[in-house]
């Protein structure tokens, strides 16, 4: 092979290893592939690729020795046990006595011949490994990795470069040198390379953390929806990609999708940021600022006191004896106990629940019918704003403030479409904003249909469904066992509300008492009789 011919195999193979690098995701197998090729390059026996911590110190990331089937780090499974090497001593000297630190310090390759010759650096420790081992150490390159700021952000470290025949380690050249010189260049881009995106997801992941965290704090009625939901969506997401039976048998998620996923479940409430906490915050159907229900309490006894004076008027204009009682006045013992049980009634009312009938309502009207005084004016006893709040058939909002909630999706998606995604985050939108959409298109905002949606919005939705239901921290209802809400969530399937796929992925997986498990109350995991259970198929 011609000197020319040589040249351009080894510029394509420098050109083929730098694309190969470029492309690789796995931290550990990046720095192995760096090492292994740099080995190959110069026919080296082994080496050591060092990173350069924070704390000014070079760790032992990978170790190889080929002659001795010696292999660390990296992929291996196999921990170094060697402690990282200080570039400076405790005074803050520079450690220059150790090749590796050296040559990080001085950003220069060192290339030693025979090491136990040298006098220069210490090869103690390398002269006990020998005598461990059996094993003769002798050539040593050792290279810097610059990155582009002009850092050493670590050490590339061959040893013992074999003829071709095997014979004993000879020197490695000054081509062997330049190679790999290369190499740690195209290394050192790389690695940075990896180290930027790695900061920059991990700032996004705690930007994304921060903002599903704010909205969780604003209301201690939420408090860890946000953080939930994103686990119960993965969990889902998981049981989905493995099942091996029904129509999602062959659905499948990368690395990448399952990531996007992950952050439109963290975002999904993002919207909520901008709900007024007087409506998120609303445990009663007569809360405001503060719950008027006590404002009512105080009407009554004001009725109340209205019945004793009516009742002393009527003992006087009888003239009842000196030891007469108003509590002997028939009239005034009825209003005292309708009044009494009228009182309970509207505190039942206002807590809210699943529904509320036509004959309450009917009797919520009779009340607010009663008259009282105020400021010497005759008032009736509920005002419209309180009749109305207090006929909200299911929970504790009103239309108006249910809108208000409703409308946090919109702004969800608003903000979310807002951002300039990189091409593997793009569908973030879509996952996030589905997830108060049902099947049948009945839905908000957008009324979307079940075909309308991707499945990964699908599972957003069920997981957001589920984590309400039983989380521990809501105003108006108790926490809920596991047995009602599969109910609930088997009536919306029923109901086409959620994908009944998914549902069945949901129940055959488990992937509701994995996830009850961690995070509901060990009361509310209940024994479940499936048979119960609204839409579910036998195993």
């Amino acid at each position: 092979m011609t000197t020319t011919t040589h040249s351009l195999q080894l510029l394509q193979e420098l050109t083929a290893i730098g694309i190969a690098l470029s492309a690789e995701k796995n931290h550990d197998r990046l720095l192995e592939m760096i090492l292994e090729q740099a080995e190959r390059f110069t026919s080296a026996d082994g080496g050591t690729l060092y990173s350069v911590t924070e704390d000014r110190r070079l760790k032992f990331e990978i170790m190889h020795t080929a002659s001795l089937n010696f292999r660390m780090g990296g992929t291996s499974g196999k921990p170094i046990p060697f402690p990282p090497l200080p570039l400076y001593d405790d005074a803050g000297n520079p450690n220059m006595k150790m090749v590796a630190a050296s040559a990080a310090l001085s950003r220069r390759t060192i290339n030693i011949k025979d090491a136990y010759a040298s006098k220069e650096f210490d090869f103690s420790g390398t002269r006990t490994f020998d005598q461990k081992t059996g094993y003769r150490s002798k050539s040593f390159l050792t290279v810097p990795m610059t990155n582009h700021e002009n850092e050493v952000i670590g050490v590339l470290q061959l040893l013992n470069k074999r003829e071709p025949d095997g014979s004993d380690a000879v020197s490695f050249t000054q081509h062997d040198q330049k190679l790999v010189e290369s190499l740690a260049s195209m290394a050192a881009v790389a690695i940075t390379n990896k180290q930027l995106i790695e900061a920059q997801k991990q700032l996004f992941d705690s930007m994304i953390q921060l903002v599903a965290n704010a909205i969780d704090e604003k209301s201690p009625y939420t408090a860890g929806h946000c953080r939930r939901v994103p686990v119960l969506t993965d969990m889902l997401a998981e049981a989905v990609c493995n099942t091996r039976q029904g129509p999602l048998a062959d659905f499948a998620m990368t690395e990448e999708e399952r990531y996007e996923l992950n952050v439109a479940a963290w975002l999904h409430d993002c919207g909520k940021i901008t709900t007024p906490e007087f409506v998120v915050d609303k445990s009663t159907k007569l809360e405001t600022i503060f719950d008027r229900i006590k404002e009512i309490d105080t009407r009554f006894e004001i009725l109340r006191r209205d019945a004793e004076i009516a009742a002393l008027l009527r003992r006087l204009q009888a003239r009842f004896g000196a030891d007469a009682e108003v509590d002997t006045d028939p009239e005034y013992r009825r209003l005292l106990k309708q009044y009494a049980d009228d009182r309970e009634f509207l505190h039942r009312c206002n807590k809210g629940g699943e529904f509320l009938s036509e004959e309450d309502k009917e009797r919520v009207n009779r009340i607010a019918a009663y008259r009282w005084r105020e400021d010497g004016n005759d008032k009736p006893f509920l005002s419209d704003n309180e009749v109305y709040n207090l006929h909200i058939s299911r929970g504790t909002l009103n239309f108006e403030e249910r809108q208000i909630i409703n409308n946090h999706v919109s702004v969800s998606i608003k903000m979310l479409q807002s951002l300039p995604y990189p091409k593997h985050l793009r569908r973030v939108p879509e996952y996030a904003g589905g997830h108060h959409e049902k099947m049948d298109g009945t839905g908000y905002p957008n009324k979307l249909t079940r075909e309308q949606m991707s499945i990964p919005a699908r599972m957003v939705a069920i997981a957001d469904i589920f984590e309400a239901l039983t989380a521990k921290d809501r105003p108006y209802k108790k926490p809920m066992p596991l047995s009602q809400a599969l109910t609930i969530l088997g009536r919306m399937k029923l109901e086409h509300h959620i994908d009944a796929d998914l549902f069945d992925v949901f129940i055959h997986e488990q992937v509701y008492l994995k996830y009850a498990r961690q995070y509901l109350a060990p009361e509310q995991i209940d024994a479940i009789d499936f048979k119960k259970i609204p839409g579910v198929m036998a195993h």
